[in-house]
């Protein structure tokens, strides 16, 4: 999970942001990044959550080999009491903005954007999570951990992906006082990407949901919200949540769903008056051995240059790599891509630039970086000053998601990642451990007379 801390700017003050990388709370997956927000339609639930605190799971050992008839000599397992139950915390630091020019008492809001792990991949893909007892992974425990971890934070704005089991979330997460939207994956997939935000704080201006399939680029969602601030209805803010197809091999896809979401998300804007965005998301993309972290950040992207299967950087990620070589990019996958340059055919074109007979993929924002914009240690950050990782399984370590945000907003603060040495004491996330579950990021924004701030902290500028 990220979070970041933002406020109100001047237009032609510098833009500031702060994040936290992914947070865990109980038993989850590791991310979390910025929120967004949507209003409910027919086809979307809404919901608002509390959490109160919850004793552990059923203590004995499941196993897939394990018959599930019971003999009369089979003992029944005990539950533990709550003081039984993991009580050790991985703190995560806030990170203040050394730029940041907004003073304390402008008005604030935070944002988080949390990939949660489905329950449903988490009981298909239980290789991946191999460090936790089964116990642990049910989403009847995992549910009330999620829950009590946001509402410890207190975020303003909570961005969510993989989420199949809303009505849950949103039966707990309103009686904290959160209003929320859901949108789900089309095709037969259950699950979605779901926003919430404090009723009593933000307005619903509009919304809009973005089905990808629409365009041929698979069953991925994507939700834009405008938001107002009740108590200063100058203040508006668009907010967009993605989580971006998984896929390595199609970096044709992943670019033409981020190109859409930018594209739609200034037409939004525009429409409001030019109000300042920010995209929370899993973008399922690497920073540093990624074209599409640079198409972001860059506004462009020559694809000829590029192997579509190695636009997201995924590949070769097996933990043990990354920890035994660093996360230096690696040269030779770039020269492979060069020279397979030519693999792409004219829908693959189509798809990535939105145009058959250009190699050009443009998008009209201009896009930072919140956790790159807000320093942060070696400890926990790559050489563009990215987390070292929001996202750690069997399979995989390495940052897949990010808060993004355009002028007119600014960080403030972010909650710090965790440090690699913590990650691998963990063997990967979730962990048996009540804050390392999943990551998350988080983004808190101040809104003074002039200026935003985001505390993820992330700060805005308005």
């Amino acid at each position: 999970m990220r979070s970041v801390a933002c406020s109100w700017s001047r237009p032609t003050g510098a833009s500031r942001i702060s994040f936290g990388g992914h947070l865990s709370s109980g038993f989850h997956r590791s991310h979390h990044l910025s929120s967004s927000l949507s209003f409910p339609s027919s086809g979307d639930a809404s919901f608002l959550v509390s959490c109160s605190s919850t004793s552990g799971p059923s203590d004995h050992n499941d196993s897939s080999n394990r018959s599930y008839s019971r003999r009369w000599y089979n003992r029944l397992p005990r539950r533990r009491q709550a003081d039984q139950m993991p009580t050790s915390r991985i703190a995560r630091d806030w990170i203040d903005s050394d730029t940041s020019t907004v003073s304390e008492d402008s008005d604030r809001f935070t944002v988080v954007s949390y990939n949660i792990l489905g329950d449903r991949n988490s009981s298909y893909h239980k290789d991946l999570y191999s460090n936790v007892s089964f116990p642990y992974l049910k989403w009847g425990y995992r549910k009330r951990l999620i829950c009590e971890e946001l509402i410890r934070l207190r975020p303003d704005i909570i961005c969510m992906q993989e989420v199949d089991k809303y009505f849950d979330l949103f039966s707990m997460m309103e009686k904290a006082g959160y209003a929320g939207s859901y949108k789900r994956r089309t095709g037969d997939n259950i699950d979605g990407c779901a926003m919430f935000w404090k009723a009593d704080r933000f307005r619903v201006l509009e919304r809009e949901n973005i089905e990808f399939s629409q365009f041929g680029m698979r069953d991925n969602v994507a939700q834009l919200s405008v938001l107002e601030l009740r108590k200063s209805k100058s203040r508006r803010l668009l907010v967009g949540n993605i989580h971006v197809l998984y896929n390595p091999s199609r970096g044709d896809v992943k670019l033409g769903q981020i190109r859409s979401l930018c594209s739609k998300a200034h037409l939004l804007s525009k429409k409001w008056g030019d109000i300042p965005i920010v995209l929370g998301g899993d973008y399922n993309s690497l920073p540093q051995q990624s074209p599409l972290y640079n198409f972001l950040a860059s506004s462009e992207l020559n694809i000829m240059k590029h192997d579509k299967r190695e636009l997201s950087g995924q590949r070769n990620r097996l933990p043990n790599q990354v920890l035994e070589t660093g996360s230096k990019p690696s040269n030779t996958i770039t020269s492979i891509s060069r020279c397979l340059s030519s693999s792409w055919t004219n829908e693959e074109i189509r798809l990535a630039t939105g145009q058959e007979n250009s190699y050009w993929a443009v998008h009209p924002l201009k896009l930072n970086s919140s956790y790159a914009s807000v320093k942060g240690s070696t400890n926990t950050r790559d050489s563009i000053g990215e987390p070292l990782a929001t996202s750690y399984h069997s399979k995989f370590l390495g940052t897949v998601d990010y808060l993004w945000y355009s002028d007119g907003i600014a960080p403030a603060r972010v909650l710090d990642t965790l440090p690699i040495d913590v990650l691998c004491r963990t063997r990967g996330l979730p962990c048996q451990v009540s804050f390392v579950t999943n990551t998350m990021v988080l983004l808190l924004i101040q809104c003074p007379n002039d200026v935003v701030l985001f505390v993820f902290g992330f700060a805005g500028v308005g």
